[in-house]
């Protein structure tokens, strides 16, 4: 596959783009209507007797939650317990993925065999009894494909090829397509009809999702893959390389930090919002899991606009690095949960649910930092990771999720025992100090991360 700033076929970008952008479309597809379920089908049904009872391996699971949140756990807070391991190690568990690919199967395989055990474990949600072997066949689907996929985008691209960025920021808008999507269908079908109905079209979802990657595979990037389990060689690191990896690994923990805002809306955000918006219209109850495409659709169109903004900007003046662009997203998104606890103040006075205009400012706040996180951070983690490493790295920057929603998990729990004002200034107390953190490396160590 060229790497030459000739090949634009796809919105101006390569072929493998658009292949790699669908295959993550529905893979996103199954796991948000995963997620935009468990909280939900946790509290309403599986926590109550005859159905968490009959899973396999649940109790020892719960006393695994309870020894990582140091607390006895039960209702809400075991639910968002168990989310928020859910939640954190998907994005653990790419590591070993990426080592996977990068070092025996070559990511294209790695990729495969993910979304086969992701399909495999949807479908098993369908089912009380499987809860427990589910959550960990998915896990171990993910490792397999998130961190491996996103790495073949960046391989689409020549270190100096400035379209990186805006590639990522494309692949999130499939991404955020798929979001939006997803809670009307999956979760409608969750909350309306069935939750194993909900998590049986999860399923279906990653099926499409793998015959898509199958059919673009010849637009990928090649790779030299080890045979009989030989390494696949590597260039050595050079001084430069060592000094971004550290830099790189000191980040993520920072950068989790600065998720805290944003993960909450698929835990105690649900949660709190069933409680405190005017969720009846004309007589009928508005399903609170479609808030999660309206996020979905805010976010979409404000990275679009995020892309249209820096392309503009970059015609007339240097455009910020990745860095300083991650900053600013970090900041704005920080202000989002303020949204939330001023109509928490209101709820608390009155004693009656707000309008839900002001649920969509906070989508609208939020999702305007965000189009400056995630998918900046992507790009500047496959572009500063050592040649041969991009996979690992790629997973590295993953690691922010995992411990933003391990964070995430406890911080919902929290949920009850304080002000629900207080409940959201605490979250951005967090994330403003992630953005002081992010600040100060920008200003002393921004060179080790810029372009070669």
């Amino acid at each position: 596959m060229s790497k030459s700033s000739s090949d634009t076929v796809f919105l101006g970008h390569p072929a493998g783009l658009g292949w790699l952008s669908g295959s993550e479309f529905w893979e996103r597809f199954s796991y948000y209507g995963m997620q935009a379920l468990l909280v939900l089908y946790m509290t309403h049904q599986f926590l109550n007797p005859g159905h968490f009872d009959h899973a396999l391996g649940f109790a020892p699971f719960q006393r695994l939650l309870e020894f990582l949140y140091r607390r006895p756990l039960s209702g809400v807070a075991l639910a968002s317990a168990t989310y928020g391991f859910y939640a954190g190690f998907v994005y653990l568990t790419p590591i070993a993925g990426g080592l996977i690919a990068d070092r025996w199967l070559g990511k294209t395989a790695t990729v495969t065999v993910g979304a086969i055990l992701m399909a495999t474990g949807h479908f098993l949600m369908a089912f009380d009894v499987s809860f427990v072997i589910a959550l960990f066949c998915l896990l171990a689907g993910v490792g397999c494909f998130k961190g491996n996929i996103a790495a073949q985008v960046g391989d689409l691209y020549a270190e100096g090829d400035l379209r990186r960025a805006d590639a990522f920021q494309i692949y999130y808008i499939g991404i955020q397509m798929a979001v939006i999507i997803s809670p009307l269908i999956c979760g409608t079908l969750g909350e309306s009809v069935g939750w194993h109905w909900g998590f049986g079209a999860a399923g279906v979802g990653m099926l499409i999702g793998l015959i898509t990657y199958l059919k673009g595979r010849y637009s990928f990037p090649k790779e030299t893959t080890g045979r009989n389990g030989a390494r696949i060689a590597r260039p050595p690191m050079t001084g430069r390389d060592r000094k971004a990896v550290i830099l790189l690994i000191l980040l993520v923990p920072v950068l989790g930090l600065s998720l805290v805002g944003n993960q909450e809306i698929y835990n105690a955000y649900l949660v709190w919002a069933e409680k405190n918006f005017q969720l009846v219209f004309f007589g009928r109850a508005m399903p609170i899991t479609w808030m999660l495409s309206v996020d979905s659709f805010v976010s979409t169109v404000l990275i679009a606009l995020s892309v249209m903004f820096w392309r503009w900007y970059g015609k007339h003046r240097q455009e910020p690095d990745e860095v300083t662009k991650i900053a600013i997203g970090v900041f704005v998104a920080a202000l989002a949960p303020t949204v939330l606890a001023l109509p928490s103040l209101t709820v608390a006075r009155t004693g009656h649910p707000v309008s839900l205009a002001w649920a969509v400012a906070f989508h609208i706040v939020n999702d305007l930092g965000f189009a400056n996180m995630l998918p900046v951070g992507l790009a500047l983690y496959s572009r500063a990771a050592p040649k041969g490493w991009e996979g690992v790295m790629v997973a590295v920057y993953l690691l922010q999720l995992f411990l933003g929603n391990l964070l995430t998990g406890y911080l919902g729990g929290l949920l009850g025992t304080m002000s629900d004002a207080s409940f959201w200034f605490l979250h951005v107390g967090l994330m403003l100090i992630s953005v002081l953190l992010i600040v100060l490396a920008r200003l002393f160590f921004g060179k080790v991360l810029a372009p070669a």
